[in-house]
């Protein structure tokens, strides 16, 4: 079983800033694209960001200029700094790490809260 540790959730003025962080095994890291998703109530869970093995990275639209990802290859972590956000960015988010369809990983998940 794969663990993916996430940190940095919390609750946050409008306008302000957070950044998850997500550990996952260096076996993991180093060849798996790795992202983060997120579910809001009585939504389907939705793609934020991602970041391959290589530092390719793409973004929901709805982040995009705003959220940031960022991997330490040194620390086998994957970073999201989320600057200027919005009461609509309250959500569960989540880690993910994925290479194929059977070879898919996520986090237990962290809550993110902002407030107007």
């Amino acid at each position: 079983q794969v663990q993916l540790v996430e940190s940095g959730g919390g609750l946050v003025q409008a306008g302000g800033s957070l950044r998850l962080s997500c550990a996952a095994p260096g076996n993991i890291f180093r060849i798996y694209t790795m992202g983060w998703y997120r579910q809001a109530p009585g939504k389907q869970r939705e793609l934020v960001a991602r970041i391959t093995s290589v530092g390719s990275t793409n973004y929901a639209d709805s982040v995009k200029g705003r959220f940031t990802i960022s991997r330490d290859n040194a620390k086998n972590t994957v970073y999201l700094q989320m600057n200027s956000l919005k009461p609509e960015d309250t959500a569960i988010y989540y880690c993910n790490a994925i290479r194929t369809s059977d070879s898919n990983y996520w986090g237990q998940g962290t809550q993110v809260t902002v407030s107007s």
